[in-house]
């Protein structure tokens, strides 16, 4: 997982990124590929 300031970037390299809010923090998820996590905050 990565963890990055700018998370917009990120979530565009994968047409399944989901961008979820979880306990205050930003998380980037994908069901299909699943290699394509990342944090923020």
């Amino acid at each position: 997982m990565k963890i990055r300031n700018s998370i917009r970037a990120l979530a565009t390299r994968h047409r399944a990124n989901k961008v979820v809010r979880r306990r205050g923090r930003i998380y980037i998820i994908n069901k299909v590929n699943r290699r394509f996590k990342a944090r923020q905050g």
